[in-house]
């Protein structure tokens, strides 16, 4: 039996890249770089089809997706990472310098404005 694919298509790994600028969207590398999953897919992927989509992931260096893992409170803070039943599309991303963007479905940040707490 064929494995099934339970990654994002190259075409939106390549939104993502240019979105981010070629960067790991929190420390700003160019190294290494891997796709993060904001919302986890869990053990053997996830059906729902927005799990692939450019507003769960980001690009990261493999230093920073492991920092995710290893650092949760931090990482939800900055919306690196998004739990359910939380929509990654509604969670701003803090990129390096430390301005909030909230990632669309068609690969692209708009600037979010800040709420006080």
């Amino acid at each position: 039996m064929a494995r099934r694919r339970t990654g994002p298509s190259e075409t939106v790994r390549e939104l993502v890249y240019q979105r981010d600028g070629g960067q790991c969207a929190r420390c700003g590398s160019a190294h290494l770089l891997t796709i993060h999953h904001r919302v986890n897919r869990g053990m053997g992927g996830a059906r729902e089809a927005w799990i692939n989509r450019p507003e769960n992931l980001l690009m990261a260096c493999t230093t920073c997706n492991g920092w995710f893992e290893d650092h949760p409170g931090e990482s939800y803070e900055a919306g690196w990472k998004v739990r359910r039943p939380q929509r990654p599309d509604e969670v701003p991303v803090r990129y390096p310098g430390g301005r909030l963007y909230r990632l669309t479905r068609d690969g692209v940040r708009v600037m979010a404005v800040a709420v006080a707490r």
